[in-house]
């Protein structure tokens, strides 16, 4: 298992690198959140090893280059931080760029993890930034946060109560996302007996038969928000998969953005988020109706009769690669997993003065407290990783600030099922539409026929 993953992250070069910032600078219909389109800089960064990884104890370097206009910037002084994965720096520096070039020491690490340059140019009256991390014998990170000795009794005894609910769903033509080859239906599924239930749109092949689709559950990312562009992931039914795009808070993905906009600002403040939502006790903790929900998602999906009665795939990113490892740890039906750079990882990993997982609690004042943390561990990603049993399949950025790598490695780490990883290290908080795309021909490729 892990040989595989060794060789995908040993084969990504710098000319990978170089042609991802091309296609990033170049690219007309490309949003390039590193390197913004028709922005005049560009900032190049150079790791002295071509995948960005060190062992501890091994000191490293990055070539920093600046550009504007496509010319090197002589003369130019770039000051820089260095300090561990989301840490505070613990030094600083400045070298001046010669044909718009210097190289910088990084330094090293005693334990795993990574370390983060952050840098800033000014030039004329403007201020221009860039990070870069390295990694520093990542494979060996491991979670602080602790599996709870009831961990998996807790999540069967609500499983059990989830099954007593009758399976009970509404479902109508969502006409404006069906096409000639697609039909959308927009589904409400309830979750309980007090009346919640999630939406979501249900996407089928076009005269789909019976037993003849795999079937994909997509969770969302973190936010109230309507369901993202449906149609953007329609390629799944055209490959014959049925695809469950949901939301997780029982809102209607029909309303309007404005009225969206008006309850996130209501009801997801930074001091009441649904994420800390009953954080204090781990029965009451907002997530687990949430996490209850994917599981009643996969009841309603492999209830179809067009299902193929062998493939439950679970896909997302963020939040929702969170919500697909999760949901591959608590319901053994799902037999392939894909997640990239998840959310909910190891949140308590500031504790041990590294960085943890988003939404990044402690830095909130006042959320270190035990109760908190006990419910935490009941719905840390780490604690439903090591009982997942369906091929994974995980990628992540190391530039990402959102969901450092620092978690990704650690989730990755503790897979004990079939396993792959996309690394793409000059990533932050995005995947490319080709990586999305990706996503859906590695789960082909690995449906049981």
């Amino acid at each position: 298992m892990f040989k595989k993953y060794s060789t995908k992250l040993s084969s990504f070069s710098f000319a990978g690198t170089m042609s991802i910032l091309l296609a990033l600078l170049f690219s007309l219909t490309a949003f390039a959140e590193n390197y913004p389109y028709r922005s005049d800089v560009l900032w190049v960064t150079v790791p002295n090893h071509a995948d960005w990884l060190y062992k501890t104890g091994e000191k490293a370097t990055v070539e920093v280059q600046f550009y504007k206009y496509g010319i090197p910037q002589d003369g130019v002084t770039v000051n820089y931080e260095l300090g561990g994965d989301m840490m505070p720096a613990d030094s600083k520096g400045s070298v001046v760029l010669k044909n718009g070039k210097a190289v910088i020491p990084i330094g090293t690490m005693k334990q795993p993890g990574f370390r983060d340059c952050r840098l800033t140019a000014t030039v004329g009256d403007k201020t221009y930034k860039h990070h870069v991390k390295v990694g520093f014998s990542p494979e060996k990170l491991q979670p602080y946060t602790k599996k709870p000795a009831d961990f998996k009794e807790f999540w069967d005894t609500n499983k059990v109560e989830l099954s007593k609910l009758p399976l009970k769903y509404t479902k109508k033509l969502a006409e404006e996302y069906c096409t000639d080859k697609v039909d959308c239906y927009l589904v409400k599924l309830p979750i309980n007996d007090r009346g919640q239930a999630i939406y979501g749109y249900l996407f089928y092949p076009k005269n789909a038969g019976k037993g003849s689709c795999p079937v994909v559950l997509c969770p969302p990312g973190a936010g109230i928000k309507t369901i993202k562009e449906p149609l953007r992931h329609k390629y799944y039914a055209e490959q014959g998969f049925i695809r469950f795009e949901i939301e997780i808070h029982g809102l209607n993905p029909e309303m309007t953005a404005e009225e969206f906009k008006e309850i996130s600002t209501a009801f997801n403040g930074r001091e009441n988020g649904y994420l800390n939502n009953g954080l204090d006790n781990r029965d009451n903790y907002y997530m687990k109706r949430v996490y209850l929900a994917c599981v009643r998602s996969i009841d309603l999906l492999t209830s179809l009769p067009e299902w193929d009665g062998k493939n439950v795939a679970v896909q997302g990113g963020s939040q929702g690669g969170a919500l697909a490892l999760i949901t591959a740890g608590l319901d053994p039906r799902v037999t392939l997993c894909v997640a990239n750079h998840p959310a909910l990882s190891d949140m308590a990993g500031y504790m041990a003065g590294r960085a943890g997982g988003y939404p990044h609690f402690f830095r909130v004042p006042g959320m270190d407290t035990p109760d908190k943390l006990k419910t935490m561990a009941y719905y840390d990603v780490v604690n439903f990783a090591s009982q997942i049993k369906a091929a994974t399949y995980m990628t992540w950025g190391y530039n990402d600030d959102v969901c450092p790598p620092t978690t990704s490695y650690t989730v990755y780490n503790l897979l004990q099922c079939p396993k792959e990883a996309l690394i793409t290290p000059i990533n932050e908080h995005w995947t490319s539409e080709d990586t999305e795309y990706g996503h859906m021909t590695w789960l082909l490729k690995h449906l049981s026929k």
